[in-house]
């Protein structure tokens, strides 16, 4: 029996020393050295592969048991309406100073903005054009083909019973392994070597990051990444956005103080990076913010800062509002688009709906977390250029290459209501409206 009980303890250790070899080779070693084996590409080659067989198993069902379409049949119930401005729809009407008939115009804006508006579509989740396996839609897709159960059922079973174990006991060693790297280097003295300590330690852990996620990230344009003293300002979708962009550089960061395992991390950090932290009542004052950002690009040896002007997280489809602190205290802006692809998961936090620990379980349970970075040519503002026009040439820029829309909207509006700033500046466009084609009646009559 003893002999028996010492031959299985060998066997469990013989098994225990493979993985560990196994964890080493395949995953801290290439992330140490900031190299891809292939395993993600084809991973990811796979599963677009399913998805595009689930697509022809979804259209053929629908060809044979439904005379529907396969947009109807996943129709999301969007309204779909022109997008005309105000000058355009009421400018032609105008005869004279003022037409009863303009209340029509406002009443049916006014109902299509409660049925639903381009604003509040920006704070949830994606619209997929086909399903991609992760969750029910609407419709019964499940009674397409048995087929398409079968692969659904195992997909639960590879994504909740083989890749989220091995996933959370990866995300746990990342930060273990930050909290005490970053407590070690701390102790250097300042100087080079616990800069390039420090530097090295965050984007090994943030690429192990990025790994239990089963992430691919394609950058794009690296010649353009941003350099010491500069700003680096880009949409905002996730949290991932820092885990990403620090995968492939070194970042301070803009944010504000928080507890917990997030406020651990912070504070290991802090020993070793300089990011600018401010409480919860320090972030109302945006004089000391701007005086600590400015404070910080003046000394060209400290690493990039990194800032999300929308202030909140948008769903992967706009831009929205920039707001201009950033882009008032001059330097350098490096601008950078991150554009996710929705089919192997959503990585939008909808932080209204979903709370940290549920959007890291969503996350975890996806199929893989792929998106593509461009680094985009450095910015400056121009003469006689106030900060709000130049924040809207960036973000303009961003959205262009990321291929997403660009919404004139405060990210705010997603917790809060609409400023009266808003609603004067249309009270005053349709002033000027009325004004303007009053005198050209009046000229006419003449």
């Amino acid at each position: 029996m003893e002999e028996n009980g010492e031959g299985h303890g060998l066997a469990e250790g013989k098994i225990l020393s493979i993985w560990m070899i196994l964890f080493v080779v395949l995953v801290l070693l290439p992330s140490m050295f900031r190299v891809s084996l292939g395993i993600s590409h084809f991973y990811v080659k796979i599963v677009i592969k399913m998805l595009e067989w689930a697509t022809l198993q979804i259209e053929e069902g629908v060809k044979k048991h439904k005379a529907v379409t396969l947009e109807n049949l996943i129709s999301t119930g969007i309204i779909q309406r022109e997008e005309t401005s105000m000058e355009e729809e009421i400018a032609d009407q105008h005869q004279g100073c003022f037409s009863l008939a303009d209340v029509m115009y406002f009443s049916k804006k006014g109902c299509e903005a409660v049925a639903e508006d381009e604003v509040t579509q920006r704070f949830s989740s994606e619209e997929l054009v086909s399903w991609n396996l992760l969750s029910r839609t609407n419709a019964s897709l499940h009674h397409v083909s048995w087929q398409l159960s079968v692969v659904w059922v195992m997909g639960i079973l590879i994504r909740y019973c083989l890749l989220m174990p091995f996933r959370i006991c990866l995300a746990v060693f990342s930060i273990l392994l930050l909290v005490l790297a970053t407590t070690v280097v701390g102790q250097f003295p300042n100087g080079r070597v616990k800069c390039w300590l420090s530097n090295q330690v965050q984007m090994i852990c943030a690429t192990l990051g990025v790994r239990c996620l089963g992430g691919l990230i394609h950058f794009h344009n690296r010649e353009n990444r941003p350099q010491e003293g500069g700003i680096c300002v880009a949409n905002h979708t996730s949290p991932l956005d820092v885990l990403i962009l620090a995968s492939d550089g070194c970042y301070s960061l803009v944010g504000q103080a928080h507890g917990g395992l997030l406020g651990l991390i912070q504070k290991t950090c802090m020993q070793t990076t300089q990011h600018v932290l401010f409480e919860r009542s320090e972030m109302k004052d945006r004089h000391l913010v701007r005086k600590k950002i400015r404070e910080h690009i003046a000394d060209k040896t400290k690493l990039p800062i990194l800032i999300f002007p929308e202030g909140t997280c948008i769903n992967n489809t706009s831009v929205m509002m920039f707001k201009k602190g950033s882009f008032e205290v001059g330097g350098t802006i490096h601008p950078v688009a991150i554009k996710y692809d929705p089919r192997f998961g959503d990585a939008f936090w909808n932080s209204t709906k979903y709370s940290m620990m549920t959007y890291v379980f969503n996350i975890m349970t996806s199929w893989a977390i792929v998106c593509n970075v461009w680094y985009l040519p450095p910015m400056v503002k121009e003469e006689e250029e106030d900060a709000v026009h130049f924040a809207s040439r960036v973000k303009a820029v961003i959205a262009a290459q990321g291929g997403m829309s660009v919404l004139p909207w405060d990210g705010g509006l997603k917790r809060k209501k609409v400023k009266e700033s808003f609603k004067e500046e249309q009270q005053k466009k349709y002033c000027q409206i009325v004004i303007e084609s009053g005198s050209v009646g009046n000229r006419n009559v003449c």
